[in-house]
């Protein structure tokens, strides 16, 4: 018998859960293939962790009718061949020789200008197989050219800290179950986690309150390397650590290879941790974050490392505490350095909003734009800022009751008001003058002569 696929076998391990058992119940397919979807995978050939649900659902109903021989991957019959006519495959190659950093688009327009093949009878997928069967897909130089990668280390701790987030198990939240996030941020020189939780998403507001702990407890690191995705990508995210002097790195898409020794600590927590956890003692999220930040400090940070010259985390990062950026005087404007800011228009109440809650802020504000300032933890607004982050005021829970009883200020009479003298033409009076002028002259009666008529003649 030939001896098995290595995919075979991890397909299988895979199926495991549903195929140990002799009969299903109504609905338990769906239940099994979901939570096996949910899981990580050392999966065979690809930097991926997880498997879709539909592929694990193919793979169970191929092992069923076929066997684990279904679940071998098959070789394409037509593999290393080509379709082509013989002459376009010698142009096609000729042409690629001739200059190794022209694209697949650019050989098959050469190749249509040049009058070899007719328009749309060249299909890309066709001349990247004849060019990759010739080891001649790559262009020389070009972004698909195996990049050399080597293995660093911060020299000092403190100076790189990364960030990622790890799928973690289900636990009882506010009194049902929700599967619950890691995320971690650990310093490079020494691995030492500066800070770890369990979080109920992993959303830039999880990764902001994770920050927050690890400054506090570790100091401030020079770099923050994350990867590209959507939380870490937060205007949020930047503008804290933009106050807090730290340069936040993102990795290259789809290049996970700076971040191995992340990678690494789940696979600790996965072996160490929550394979030894006692599932029964856990009643809600700080109960299990009670329990990883207990093992951190008795058991990882404590424990010797071969790749730190046998000394442990703790140790490793105690040696550079000299170097460390202490937060300083920050510390006590930590929170507001991690607030959020808001933009606003202030309504003609005097009032703005925050998650469907009103306050009021000074009234001369009403109709102007401003920042509004929030505790994004505690979902509390703080204060008010213009565009520059000058304070405006403060913010105060709307009362409408209390409302009712307060004297309003009231602009005086327009009577009052002091008149500017007029310096200029003025359109009223112009008229008025003009108009009496020919009234006052149709008006005046003719003076009778005092002369006789014998005088006149």
């Amino acid at each position: 018998m030939n001896d098995l696929h290595p995919v075979a076998l991890f397909r299988l391990a895979v199926l495991g859960p549903l195929i140990s058992r002799e009969h299903l119940a109504h609905g338990e397919l769906k239940r099994l293939l979901r939570e096996l979807a949910e899981r990580d995978y050392d999966i065979p050939g690809s930097d991926r962790c997880r498997i879709g649900e539909k592929t694990i659902e193919s793979w169970y109903y191929a092992w069923r009718r076929d066997g684990i021989e279904a679940l071998t991957p098959k070789a394409r019959s037509d593999r290393g061949q080509s379709k082509l006519p013989a002459a376009i495959q010698a142009a096609i190659l000729d042409a690629k020789r001739d200059n190794p950093r022209r694209s697949i688009d650019q050989l098959i327009l050469l190749l249509e200008r040049s009058g070899q093949a007719a328009r749309g009878t060249l299909p890309r997928s066709s001349v990247h197989r004849l060019l990759q069967g010739h080891g001649l897909s790559r262009p020389l130089g070009g972004a698909s050219e195996v990049e050399e990668h080597r293995s660093y280390e911060a020299r000092y701790a403190g100076d790189i800290w990364y960030g990622d987030v790890m799928h973690g198990p289900q636990v009882p939240v506010k009194g049902r179950v929700r599967k619950v996030y890691l995320v971690s941020l650990m310093d490079d020189a020494s691995r030492l986690l500066t800070h770890s939780a369990f979080c109920t998403g992993e959303k830039a507001l999880d990764i902001e309150g994770v920050l927050k702990q690890a400054v506090l407890k570790r100091g401030l690191p020079v770099k923050l390397v994350v990867d590209n995705g959507p939380a870490y990508r937060a205007k949020t995210l930047q503008g804290i650590c933009a106050r807090l002097g730290i340069h936040l790195i993102y990795c290259r898409p789809f290049a996970p290879e700076g971040k191995g020794k992340l990678e690494r600590w789940h696979r600790t927590v996965r072996d160490q941790f929550l394979s030894e956890l006692d599932a029964t003692r856990i009643q809600d999220l700080s109960d299990l974050n009670a329990r990883l930040w207990a093992w951190l400090e008795e058991i990882y940070h404590r424990r010797t490392h071969a790749g730190l010259a046998d000394l442990s985390p703790l140790q490793r990062y105690q040696q550079d505490l000299s170097r460390i950026r202490s937060l300083g005087n920050r510390a006590e404007r930590l929170d507001e350095l991690f607030c959020h800011r808001l933009s606003r228009q202030v309504r003609k109440d005097g009032t703005v909003s925050y998650q469907g809650q009103r306050f009021e802020v000074p009234y001369e504000l009403a109709g102007q734009k401003v920042q509004l300032v929030v505790d994004p933890h505690s979902g509390q607004a703080i204060s008010l800022e213009d565009g520059a982050g000058q304070a405006l005021g403060c913010v105060v829970p709307l009362d409408v009751v209390a409302n009712s009883n307060r004297q309003r200020h009231k602009p005086g009479p327009s009577a009052d008001l002091p008149r500017a003298q007029p310096q200029g033409p003025n359109l009223v009076e112009m008229a008025y003058q003009q108009y009496h002028a020919i009234d006052d002259k149709q008006a005046t009666p003719v003076k009778p002569s005092m002369k006789t008529e014998d005088e006149e003649s």
